[in-house]
């Protein structure tokens, strides 16, 4: 399945709002520019890890795709995915029409 920027986007911004709802402090952007990790990020480790398991669970429950996004070769990337959405999106985006073919 050949994905859209968009569509990943939608996710990313579904799993941001799973996490706002439970946060008392700072509510997290829904914006391509927002920080997903370092030391511009609203978001702990925690936090993070999180957002990327709400963004796993939605692909399995609205795509039936399971996908494991803080894999090995994410996690050795020279420029991390994790840096923005924008980043993350980019990254999902490829890797899940790689994983498709």
């Amino acid at each position: 399945m050949i994905f859209e920027n968009n569509q990943i986007q939608t996710l990313i911004f579904q799993a941001i709002d799973e996490l706002n709802a439970l946060r008392e402090e700072e509510l997290i952007d829904k914006s391509p520019s927002t920080a997903l990790y370092g030391q511009a990020s609203p978001l702990d480790s925690v936090d993070l890890v999180n957002l990327l398991l709400s963004i796993e669970e939605f692909l399995e429950d609205e795509f039936d795709i399971s996908f494991t996004i803080a894999n090995e070769k994410a996690m050795s990337l020279k420029n991390s995915p994790f840096k923005s959405v924008a980043s993350l999106t980019d990254y999902l985006t490829t890797e899940l029409a790689t994983a498709d073919s």
